[in-house]
């Protein structure tokens, strides 16, 4: 005898809760790494451009050419400063996501611990059931034996 657990519906629905919140934090994890390659490759173009404009100087540039690049540095000075912001902000939410899906986690695994309990209680009391059963069965036996 298999006891029903009351509360499967509940747990069948945290599972759907805690597979929503992974599918959730893999795509919070996967924004924070794009977001992040973005800014590790703008600061490695800084840092190249940087390097090439100080070789450029050393050789002689007109004032056009290093107008041109400092106007260039500038903007690359903003898209990293974009992206630090955008990668900080996904960073943030990518922990909340992990935080939320341990949350869920920790209420699946009460429920999966409550459902095994009942499980053990069960098959106790259908043990004790049947230890009884064969107990009753060895009185009649033994009192039928004394009646002969």
């Amino acid at each position: 005898m298999t006891p029903t657990f009351r509360l499967q519906k509940v747990l069948a629905m945290k599972e759907k809760e805690k597979e929503k919140a992974l599918g959730e934090y893999e795509e919070a994890v996967r924004r924070f790494e794009q977001a992040a390659e973005t800014l590790y490759r703008l600061l490695k173009e800084k840092e190249e451009c940087a390097a090439a404009r100080d070789e450029q100087l050393q050789a002689g540039l007109s004032v056009g050419d290093i107008r041109l690049r400092l106007q260039y540095m500038a903007n690359l000075e903003r898209m990293i400063d974009h992206y630090q912001l955008v990668v900080m902000q996904a960073r943030e939410q990518m922990q909340r996501r992990q935080q939320r899906l341990m949350e869920l986690n920790i209420e699946v695994k009460k429920y999966e611990k409550m459902r095994e309990r009942i499980k053990r209680w069960a098959e106790q009391l259908e043990r004790e059931a049947e230890r009884r059963l064969l107990d009753e069965m060895a009185v009649q036996r033994f009192a039928r034996q004394g009646e002969v």
